[in-house]
């Protein structure tokens, strides 16, 4: 199935499930569950898929009998990978649409976009994508990677696994790749990597002439020393780079690519065989062998009708998200947003890799990093496993933030705590 056919079926299950979900009860006996993904746009390649998801889920808790004696209805909005359009369907969802918890976001200026409406509104958002850290907020769930759970590990692996001594560091012009370089700039030279060896480039969303830049990259690996690609490039700007790597000859084991924001769904769309051998950083892949994995693959292909559709990263972030909070909302009692911040706080949810996911003081949770290798049918054979890494908000690696700490439990109930002043919100 093609990019486009996908996000069209996604969108006709979108309106389906909705639809049904009306169908029995009336709206005040429903709990509404908002997602806030784009279906349209640059990131539809990525974001279909977790719209999907979070109705998946919403579907399989209703036929355990709902939340609280109610069902869940599901609310999709499309912000079109427009990010001040994120704010206005976020808030059209807590103030028009009434719902108890939001699930959405894919690149960090959506996040970023809609922080002060949930800050303003006292809602809740499930945030279930990597990230840049350098952040904690009391009404965010970062159910995704902070960079010590995929960056750092990436680079960990290419260096001491590969050999990489000259790095390329690739993303796409906005906060996410920007702050991720930052520190992982910064964590090469402590590891005494000089700056002439560290390459930094940023290209906008949706960028598609990529022949200079790989033409550049490939002068930059032809010194002698081993050269890698870290890739932060985000959406459907992929597809292109992918293809012009291949077209100048450029190898996985010549100059290896580890992204951060490929996987499984984007893979869908490409012919990989070019793409063998290059690696990806995450939390989770489809080929895991586990039986909680293999039983949410077989479900979910057999509620999208699909024995083919693929699963990845994100959507497990979205399913370790949602089960954290129906936990937490049963534990509370209430759909309160104050209630479930409080309740949410120390729960734990099997993830599908046979561990445990936590949450954290920090609004973050503790995960296993998996480097995995791309293989000939669009899935990653794992190469290297690291288990339960508790995600850091704020980056040992980065000066500034060293001394900060989140934590939203009593006494300090603060997502950037100075533990040097002892002051909450202090300028970093």
């Amino acid at each position: 199935m093609t990019g486009v056919s996908r996000i069209a079926a996604g969108l006709g299950l979108a309106a389906a499930l909705v639809t049904g979900a009306m169908t029995p009860v009336t709206a005040q006996d429903t709990i509404k569950v908002g997602v806030l993904h784009s279906l349209s746009g640059t990131m539809a390649i990525s974001e279909t898929t977790l719209k999907d998801t979070m109705l998946f889920l919403i579907d399989q808790q209703n036929k355990k009998g709902g939340l609280l004696g109610k069902q869940l209805e599901a609310v999709v909005v499309d912000p079109a990978s427009d990010w001040p359009l994120f704010a206005e369907k976020a808030r059209e969802l807590i103030e028009v649409n009434g719902v108890a918890a939001v699930f959405g976001c894919w690149t960090s200026v959506s996040r970023k976009s809609v922080l002060p409406v949930f800050k303003e509104l006292n809602s809740i958002l499930f945030y279930p994508v990597q990230y840049e850290g350098e952040e904690s907020e009391r009404n965010v769930f970062y159910t995704g990677a902070a960079p010590n759970q995929q960056a750092i590990p990436a680079v960990d692996y290419l260096m001491n696994e590969e050999g990489v001594e000259r790095w390329v560091l690739a993303g796409t012009d906005y906060v996410y790749p920007q702050t991720t370089n930052k520190i992982l700039e910064q964590y090469l030279k402590d590891k005494g990597v000089a700056a002439e060896d560290i390459m930094i480039n940023y290209t906008p969303f949706g960028h598609s002439d990529w022949q200079t830049i790989v033409s550049d990259i490939k002068a930059f690996g032809s010194t002698g020393k081993k050269t890698a690609v870290v890739s932060t490039i985000n959406g459907d700007a992929n597809v292109p780079f992918y293809k012009e790597l291949a077209n100048q000859g450029i190898k996985a084991e010549d100059i290896p690519v580890v992204a951060f924001s490929v996987g499984e769904e984007e893979l869908a769309g490409f012919d990989t065989g070019p793409l063998v051998g290059h690696l990806a950083a995450w939390n989770y892949f489809q080929s895991v062998e586990t039986p909680e994995n293999e039983k949410f693959i077989a479900d979910w292909q057999a509620f999208t009708n699909n024995p083919e559709r693929v699963t990845n990263d994100p959507m497990e972030a979205h399913v370790i998200g949602f089960n954290l909070w129906v936990q937490a909302v049963e534990k509370a009692g209430t759909t309160d947003t104050d209630a479930v911040l409080k309740a949410i706080i120390g729960l734990e949810t099997p993830n599908l890799t046979g561990g445990i996911a936590k949450m954290l003081p920090n609004h973050h949770i503790t995960k296993p990093v998996l480097i995995g290798e791309i293989q000939a049918d669009g899935q990653f054979e794992v190469v290297s496993e690291i288990p339960d890494v508790p995600g850091d908000a704020w980056s040992d690696f980065l000066p500034e933030s060293k001394v900060i700490e989140a934590d939203w439990t009593d006494p300090i109930n603060c997502g950037n705590y100075n533990t040097e002043t002892k002051t909450c919100g202090a300028a970093q």
